[in-house]
């Protein structure tokens, strides 16, 4: 029987509210997130995470003093092994959880996976959309720690995979459907922002971003009216445009409610718990934008658990490397592709 470690990559997030200022420093000393040498990005993230710290740990107290982002992954980990041993009998199959800013971290996880020992390795990162701030610095965490056995193989993105665009849809459905399908109302799909020189840089967020929302809107004549927007903005850079905040005043002034689908989130956490339904939802109260609903993210649903498990799966049968699961390639222009990289290797 063959052995097979699937390593989920998320985020993570502080589990306590002592917790959150070293969260917050791992976060801004990733030269991923700040680009400036370490010299000055660990005074400045040190700043930041003092700053902040007690703005972050309100938002957190309203979810309980945590984070719940690590516990929904865990679900999903259980739901995805499942998926795949009932796809795969032949196949012994355990999923780990490599988080980047919080515990457990990638060394700790990398030590749990070489005493599994396993055969093959699947590198799933829980982030749909590849961006060199996520997926790729989860995935240099991760192989500047592993060195177990296993032949490894990894799913760089899935923006239009079928299952993640339909538990999208059904979701956004589901809400407008139990709303009293509402009139007068815009779909917005609200991804987490990042600066523009990112993405002008060569990083595919942001076309990934707008795929996986056309693929969705497809699905959902019903609603034709969406936008694509972005939220989560921190600091003076100028971050993608437009922004969550400014295109719920837009609809407020057009005389429109909103229903938002977080499509880069699969797990709820602060930016949908907080942002979305508490600071959003009042931002969208004071501006006459009505109603304001909010689909739910992925999760466990079935229809995106079994897309992963085919994710891992037709990963572990193609030769090896980075690849992306599905039809998805990046469109020209985008250099920083991990895919167009490989390839020019």
């Amino acid at each position: 029987m063959t052995k097979l470690a699937i390593v989920l990559f998320n985020l993570g997030g502080p589990d306590s509210p002592k917790a959150v200022k070293p969260f917050l420093f791992n976060l801004f000393r990733d030269p991923a997130i700040i680009t400036l040498p370490a010299v000055a990005r660990y005074p400045l993230a040190a700043l930041i995470s003092t700053t902040r710290e007690k703005l972050a740990q309100a938002n957190y107290a309203l979810m309980g003093g945590g984070s719940p982002l690590l516990p929904e992954t865990r679900a999903q980990a259980q739901a995805l092994e499942a998926a795949v041993k009932a796809r795969d009998g032949d196949v012994e199959a355990r999923c780990f959880i490599a988080m980047r800013y919080w515990k457990p971290f990638a060394k700790e996880t990398a030590a749990q996976v070489a005493a599994f020992a396993p055969d093959e390795i699947v590198l799933l990162p829980l982030y749909p959309q590849y961006s060199t701030t996520t997926t790729a610095s989860s995935l240099k965490d991760w192989l500047g720690v592993y060195k177990g056995p296993g032949r490894t193989r990894t799913v760089c993105c899935y923006p239009t995979a079928n299952g993640l665009v339909a538990a999208h849809a059904h979701a956004i459905r589901k809400t407008w459907e139990d709303a009293g399908r509402p009139k007068g109302l815009r779909l917005l799909f609200s991804a987490h922002g990042l600066p523009q020189k990112i993405v002008d840089d060569g990083d595919p967020y942001r076309a990934q971003i707008e795929a996986t929302a056309a693929a969705i809107a497809a699905l959902l004549p019903e609603l034709p009216d969406w936008k694509v927007c972005f939220q989560s903005r921190v600091g003076r850079l100028e971050w993608l445009k437009p922004s969550t905040d400014d295109e719920i005043r837009r609809a407020g002034g057009e005389g429109l409610g909103v229903l938002v689908s977080p499509i880069a989130f699969v797990s709820e956490h602060v930016e949908t718990l907080v942002e979305l339904d508490r600071e959003y939802a009042e931002l969208a109260k004071h501006e006459g934008c009505a109603p304001y609903l909010r689909a739910p993210t992925p999760g466990i649903q079935g229809l995106f658990i079994n897309e992963l498990a085919s994710a891992v799966l037709k990963a572990v049968g193609r030769p090896g490397g980075i690849a992306p699961h599905g039809a998805w390639r990046c469109p020209a222009g985008h250099a920083k592709c991990p895919l167009r990289t490989a390839e020019a290797a």
